[in-house]
């Protein structure tokens, strides 16, 4: 099954990701705690906006860093990963 790279990531109701500089990064802040996230995982989230489909945020990351040959496939599988931690929810 391929991924669907037409859908809408947004943030889940009570999720909110922001800058912390006390972390000196980009984290996801939740009703129950505080996820830290990469530098990779912090370029994604900070495109998903709801408006933007995955396609954008492939292309967008890709007009950015040109020539990395699995930025579509590390992105669709960040938004795999973050569907199954409840993160987000793809429309």
């Amino acid at each position: 099954m391929s991924f669907d790279r037409s859908k809408t990531p947004t943030w889940r109701t009570g999720y909110r990701f922001q800058y912390e500089p006390a972390q000196k990064g980009h984290v996801l802040l939740y009703p129950e705690g505080m996820i830290k996230l990469n530098e990779s995982a912090a370029l994604i989230g900070g495109l998903i906006d709801g408006e933007r489909d995955v396609a954008a945020i492939i292309a967008e990351l890709g007009a950015q860093f040109p020539g990395v040959p699995e930025l579509g496939e590390d992105i669709e599988q960040f938004m795999e990963v973050a569907r199954a931690q409840h993160w987000i929810e793809l429309a």
